[in-house]
């Protein structure tokens, strides 16, 4: 078994990451397995130095250690570059100039990311990308070239749980997922995650219970580019008294003040409900 923490130095960590974090670590104990950990820091305007760092802090101050080296997404855009050049030689990406107000004019149906795209610019070659253009995955086409179905495992509930990826649904509530960012010209969640997935050999992906809905696209992305669709374990998510999500976003409560505050690392456990260590 191997697995992956693969958190984003986008913000300091809060009880939610460290519920992930631990949860990932205590599979890889269970199994005899590794723990590895990503650095997903392909988001060049919100990613930062300083939290990165603060990553690496939390998780030792919690116990948790991994193999070097660690891999840094931004370090590799050539890797996720050639991942686009196999796609446009077999026709299935295409650049995309659309803002989202235009995505929302063109009267977009909600879906499991947002909008889903309307397929405007879907005409258009890769001879015609221009300085700036998103670079969008032609779902239709993709799923043209896959001549099987495409099923992953799920581990959550205890037990090993089959789920089959329904093209239709694919197709009406994902669509045409960007890969490559408008502008930045960065890759998108979707490409680096499944990518690096594949080149770390991860059997394993357990991550939070807000990512179950993207699996579909990610098995699709795999069986086109011939990876290997690892198992998943979606956790539940830690919530505020409210019954709220923690997010950065919404400034929850950082790792480090717990720290600061005289916490210990199996007070963060019992905060997320998990058993003290055994270390």
């Amino acid at each position: 078994m191997i697995t992956r923490f693969a958190p984003s130095p986008t913000g300091p960590l809060h009880l939610g990451h460290a519920y992930s974090a631990l949860t990932v670590w205590d599979v890889a104990a269970k199994h005899g397995g590794a723990a590895l950990l990503r650095i997903e820091d392909t988001d060049s305007t919100r990613a930062r130095p300083e939290f990165e760092q603060a990553i690496y802090d939390d998780l030792h101050w919690m116990g948790l250690d991994w193999p070097p080296p660690v891999r840094r997404q931004s370090d590799h855009k050539a890797a996720y570059g050639r991942v686009i050049e196999e796609l446009t030689k077999r026709q299935l990406v295409f650049p995309c100039s659309c803002t989202r107000r235009e995505i929302q004019a063109a009267g977009a149906l909600p879906g499991v990311e947002g909008l889903v795209y309307p397929g405007t610019c879907r005409h258009r070659s890769m001879n015609d990308a221009r300085p700036g253009d998103a670079i969008r995955l032609n779902i239709s086409a993709a799923l043209s070239q896959i001549d099987h179905p495409m099923t992953f495992v799920e581990l959550s509930s205890g037990t090993a749980i089959k789920h089959h990826v329904a093209p239709d649904q694919l197709t009406k509530d994902i669509g045409d997922t960007v890969l490559i960012r408008k502008n930045t010209g960065e890759p998108a969640y979707h490409l680096a995650c499944v990518h690096d997935d594949a080149l770390q050999s991860i059997t394993h992906v357990v991550r939070g219970m807000d990512l179950w809905a993207q699996t579909p696209f990610q098995v699709v992305l795999q069986n086109i580019m011939g990876w290997p669709t690892p198992k998943y374990h979606h956790h539940p998510l830690i919530t505020d008294d409210s019954g709220k999500r923690l997010a950065k976003i919404d400034k929850s409560k950082a790792l480090s003040k717990y720290r600061a505050e005289g916490a210990t690392p199996d007070d963060i456990r019992r905060l997320v409900g998990l058993p003290p260590s055994s270390c």
